[in-house]
């Protein structure tokens, strides 16, 4: 897996955050279980695949919202998201599953990868983020985050994700 040096990048575009150690976080209810607690909007961040495997998403969604794919995939005017594989993972993000968070798309030299940000979160002005690696947190402004996409010349839509009625 191919990773991008984070922290010359950080200094390249003179970003700071506040960075935070805990022990390894492979899903948000993780976070929940350790009542891991950090000012800053916790964050949900699915790797995605359309139906024919052409077309590769990363949605930052609420960390405790429940997706519903099929709703999206019709938004979005998709045959069918559905999870991308560990795999498709490592090759676009460049990351293990667990450790997925806006900083991978710094690893997509090729742009492959769209970014999806529910706009429940974008309202928000601290996001928590994996440095590549889950047991650590990086808490990044929006003002940063939106350097960092531009950066990488990523850019992103922000939309209304639907939920899942349970």
């Amino acid at each position: 897996m191919k990773q991008v040096n984070l922290e010359q990048v950080f200094e390249a575009l003179h970003i700071q955050c506040e960075k935070v150690a805990h022990p390894p976080l492979e899903t948000c209810l993780d976070a929940d279980t350790l009542l891991v607690d950090r000012p800053g909007t916790r964050l949900k961040n699915l790797f995605l695949r359309d139906n024919y495997g052409r077309r590769h998403f990363l949605l930052l969604t609420q960390h405790d919202k429940q997706v519903d794919l099929k709703a999206l995939s019709k938004t979005m005017q998709l045959s069918r998201l559905g999870f991308a594989s560990n795999e498709r993972l490592a090759k676009y993000l460049g990351v293990k599953p667990g450790c997925v968070s806006l900083l991978a798309l710094l690893n997509d030299d090729d742009n492959a990868v769209e970014l999806w940000i529910d706009e429940a979160i974008w309202q928000g002005d601290l996001f928590h983020c994996h440095p590549f690696d889950n047991t650590k947190t990086w808490l990044i402004a929006k003002a940063d985050a939106i350097k960092l996409l531009e950066h990488s010349q990523h850019t992103w839509q922000v939309l209304t994700v639907p939920s899942r009625v349970a």
